[in-house]
């Protein structure tokens, strides 16, 4: 393992490797890409422009937690099922930095149309859009999937449909017959969403997996998971969960409909169950079909010094701003965590720094100082604690006296695999302040799940959250109203917060049309949640991912937190894969 020293050493110069490799990009500080860490060419595009055909592989450490559409709400899952399986209303332009921010038509014509101040908003859908196996799309399809949502053996979904859509109290879905009457198709390319108050960031609410298609003729309730049906540029040939997904063409996609998606590749190929250092050093050598390969998950921190030291490999490298915030969870529905001045003692009693090493030093991570990553506080880095980033273990201890906890606890500190050594540094740091902390590590396709079973979750867990899209109204209420909370399937509100102050405040909030005036409110309202200490912000992270020497048109995109964006990705010399 590398020493702290060096590999704070190796990761400044890795930063300085990676700002060199900028100046010729497009960036807005404040934005969760731009063009930072990517190859120095003039496009910020590894690899330059894709030729057609051949088979891009990628190589995962893991399987996805969810594909079909109303069950995939993680990143990077979101992404490769959007870009590559399904379609979506509305969607993210494929292009690195500010651009990709922007949303454009996908299967809708435009980018939707309100009435009613806001509170009624109607897309139609293109001409000419089919399925894998020709079969129309219609807008009834798009409202069936919405609908499904709603079910409650369908969990781990995005749920602004819940939140937004009115007439909803009770629904369950749609497989016993019964539909919504606040979304009306009133024929097959027109679809009506009623809400419950005005919306006026409806289209890019529309770019979620749960505006996708899904024909209630292919509709097999949990079993759709394992083979969604394609209304993207890619089907599924073959799944075996946790080994291999090989997807192939559809033949039926038409690119004359889709304003983003390239899909230069003929198979993408998904070889999963791999160690995290055998990918980077795969990708490294780069040698055989590997050269034609990706990776799914973060480059391990000891990889770095192999990347610095060639130069034509640390021009494979992406390091994009995620846009989140990692943070340590405390389950304040129990005991001790129900205490805030317990809270407010882990607050003061972890080390940031420790979070910053472990997870690959300062070339890859930022200390975070607040909920709200800054860019969605208008670029700014909140610190309303001013808590030492090395923590302040005399007043931890002093706030445990308070509460009565003079001789300490043991909670419990459930991880993924890949975290434990930011676990173990976790242990540590609060070791000081005498929280002795027991950990537990789940494999990543399934951690989800774990810490979202309310009943049985830890006293602790890391976990990150990520805005849908730049605003804090897809932030602070997931991840901090109570309402939110789910006995299984909970996503979000991992520490099970309950505040009737900050749910009114969330409400105040929502009923603002002045997005400038709304922005002010989330960035003062996480300032007030950071005073009563549900979660400990930890890190602000990037995505560092190495790909192949023969990939092409690669590139984190800023939506999908540093990912490579699968819609335009592709090989140099498809004759080599």
């Amino acid at each position: 393992m590398i020493s702290r020293s060096v590999r704070a050493a190796l990761a400044a110069s890795l930063a300085a490797a990676l700002t060199a490799g900028a100046a010729a990009c497009s960036a807005d500080p404040g934005d969760s890409g731009g063009g930072k860490g990517r190859n120095p060419g003039a496009t910020g595009v590894i690899g330059g422009t894709p030729q057609r055909g051949g088979t891009l592989t990628v190589l995962s450490n893991q399987d996805f937690a969810h594909l079909d559409p109303t069950r995939n709400w993680t990143m990077p899952d979101m992404d490769f099922g959007i870009r590559l399986l399904y379609r979506t209303l509305t969607t993210f332009r494929a292009e690195p930095g500010e651009k990709g921010t922007e949303i454009v038509p996908d299967l809708a014509t435009d980018l939707g149309t309100p009435s009613e101040g806001g509170k009624v908003w109607t897309f139609t859908l293109k001409k000419g859009l089919t399925y894998e196996d020709g079969s129309p799309i219609t807008a009834a399809d798009v409202k069936y999937n919405v609908e499904r949502s709603f079910a409650a053996d369908l969990t781990g979904g995005p749920d602004y449909a819940q939140q937004y859509l009115a007439g909803t109290d009770g629904y369950a879905g749609p497989l016993d017959g019964e539909h919504l009457d606040s979304i009306e198709v009133p024929d097959e390319r027109t679809i009506v969403f009623r809400l419950k108050r005005p919306i006026a960031e409806f289209s890019y609410t529309a770019t979620l997996p749960t505006f996708a298609p899904v024909p209630a003729a292919q509709d097999k309730g949990v079993q759709y998971d394992q083979r969604p049906f394609s209304s993207g540029p890619y089907k599924i040939d073959r799944y075996d969960r946790g080994k291999e997904l090989v997807l192939v063409r559809n033949e039926h996609w038409r690119a004359a409909t889709d304003p983003v998606r390239k899909a230069y590749p003929d198979r993408i190929v998904v070889r999963m169950g791999l160690g995290g250092d055998q990918i980077d050093d795969r990708l490294i050598a780069s040698g055989g079909g590997d050269a034609s390969a990706v990776e799914w998950a973060d480059m391990r921190p000891e990889s770095v010094a192999k990347v610095l030291s060639k130069e034509d490999v640390r021009a494979r490298l992406a390091a994009e701003i995620t846009g989140c915030t990692d943070m340590l969870h405390l389950n304040t529905s129990r005991a001790p965590f129900d205490d805030p001045v317990v809270r407010r003692a882990m607050m003061a009693a972890v080390d940031r720094e420790a979070q910053v090493t472990a997870n690959g030093g300062p070339a890859l991570n930022e200390v975070a100082t607040a909920y709200l990553p800054p860019a969605l506080a208008g670029g700014k880095k909140s610190d309303v604690l001013g808590i030492p980033p090395e923590g302040d273990v005399e007043k931890a201890k002093q706030l445990l006296a308070k509460a009565g906890e003079s001789d300490g606890f043991t909670a419990t500190l459930t991880v993924s695999t890949g975290d434990k050594t930011r676990a173990e540094a976790l242990q540590q740091s609060l070791d000081r302040a005498g929280v002795t902390v027991k950990i537990q590590t789940v494999d990543p396709s399934v951690f989800y799940d774990t810490i979202g079973d309310t009943k049985n979750a830890p006293d602790m867990a890391i976990s990150g959250w990520c805005p849908d899209y730049p605003s804090g109204a897809t932030f602070l209420p997931f991840v901090f109203d109570g309402r939110t909370i789910q006995e299984t399937g909970n996503k979000g509100n991992y520490a099970q917060f309950r505040d009737e102050e900050v749910m009114r405040e969330m409400d105040r909030i929502a009923t603002l049309t002045d997005v400038g005036e709304a922005n002010k409110a989330w960035t003062a309202l996480d300032a007030e949640i950071m005073k009563k200490a549900p979660s400990v912000p930890l890190l602000w992270e990037r995505k560092p991912l190495l790909a192949g020497d023969n990939i092409a048109g690669a590139f984190g995109h800023p939506v999908w937190t540093g990912q490579f964006d699968y819609a335009v990705i592709g090989l140099k010399d498809p004759g080599k894969s």
